[in-house]
This record gives C-alpha cells, structure tokens and sequence, in this order.
C-alpha cells in the first residue's frame, strides 16, 4: 500500500495552509521562502489538487477516480468531489472526533475497530451514506487510546450534518454535506479546470 511520507509541516508550508485543518495544533516557526515569481494558471491549479489530495489523505489514482464519479454525479463536478471526499469513513471518522487526525482515523480504520451499521469496515475510503451508524466497536472502546483522543477532541465542533455521542463512542450520519458545510480551503473549481484540459 501507497503511503504519502512528506512531512507534514513542511508540506503545509509549500501548500500555503494551516496545519490545523489536518486536525495538528503544532505550527512552523520557519517561513517559506518564495522567488517573487508569479504563479502560472496550471501553477495554481495543481496546488489546488495537491492540498485537496494532502488534507484528504488520498493519493493520484484514486483521487482520478473520485473526480471520475463526481462527473457522472448529478450537478457541478467542483461540489460533487468535495462531497466525496467528505463521506470517506476515515474523515467521518476524525469529523466526529474519534480520531485526532485523519491519519490516525484511517489508521483506526484499518485495524478494524470500527462498525459501519453493526458490520465491521476495514476500508479508509468507505463511502458512507444517510442514515449510517458508525461506532467503535465495544473491544476497542476501553482503550486508554480512546480516552486520549477523546481528551484533544472533546472540544472540536462536530458538522451539521454528523450525530456524535463521544461516551459511547458512536454517530449518526443525519444527512450527506453540502459544500457550504465542508471547512476545507479548497477552490474546487479549479481542480476541475484541471482535469477538464
């Protein structure tokens, strides 16, 4: 399996974006230092692509397949593969504050530790749906990594469109996002104009 090992500070740094919406509190000290050369069209256009792929976690081929869906979706692309990315089951995961960052919720993903409607997904990129119950299934439950967690997110603002219960370590999926409910820095009309060449 792929695994993007570029660090994240720096990474944030090249990008131009807050770490926190990564979910880190850390920030650089370091400023970045720029030619004072203006950026092209495709410059900027692939910085885009690149943030969206960074914040998500997801690499070039199936963020290619993911604006591929999002086309043949009712609607405009741009909104269409925001709101792919946002019902991935790793970021509900981190979007309901069972995980502190998104690689850590794909990391508890992978280790099955969680319940998509009672039956257990071992799947980061699991698409989830209205009406989904997520939970951490009762054996991980008890873990002081939980109890960890639950501490650095217990205070973080859970999105409209998600049910959190944090004791019980379960939410509800009320209803798919709209692009005016997703925080991400992304000009996703750009990622389109992109691909669209």
């Amino acid at each position: 399996m792929a695994v993007d090992r570029t660090p994240v500070l720096k990474r944030c740094r090249s990008l131009g974006m807050e770490p926190m919406y990564l979910g880190i509190d850390k920030k650089s000290n370091r400023q970045l230092v720029r030619a004072n050369r203006k950026m092209s069209e495709y410059g900027l256009q692939l910085r885009e692509k690149q943030k969206a792929k960074f914040i998500y976690g997801v690499l070039e081929k199936p963020f290619r397949n993911l604006y591929a869906t999002a086309e043949r979706m009712k609607g405009l692309t741009g909104p269409n593969l925001m709101i792919l990315l946002e019902c991935r089951l790793d970021n509900v995961i981190f979007r309901l504050g069972f995980a502190r960052t998104r690689r850590e919720a794909r990391q508890i993903v992978d280790h099955k530790h969680v319940l998509v409607n009672g039956k257990s997904v071992n799947i980061p990129s699991y698409r989830i749906k209205a009406g989904d119950k997520i939970e951490i299934r009762e054996k991980s439950k008890s873990l002081q990594r939980y109890k960890d967690i639950l501490e650095v997110t217990g205070g973080r603002l859970v999105p409209a469109w998600l049910e959190s219960d944090q004791e019980n370590l379960t939410g509800t999926v009320k209803e798919l996002p709209l692009r005016e409910q997703i925080d991400v820095p992304v000009n996703e009309t750009l990622i389109v104009e992109l691909y669209s060449k």
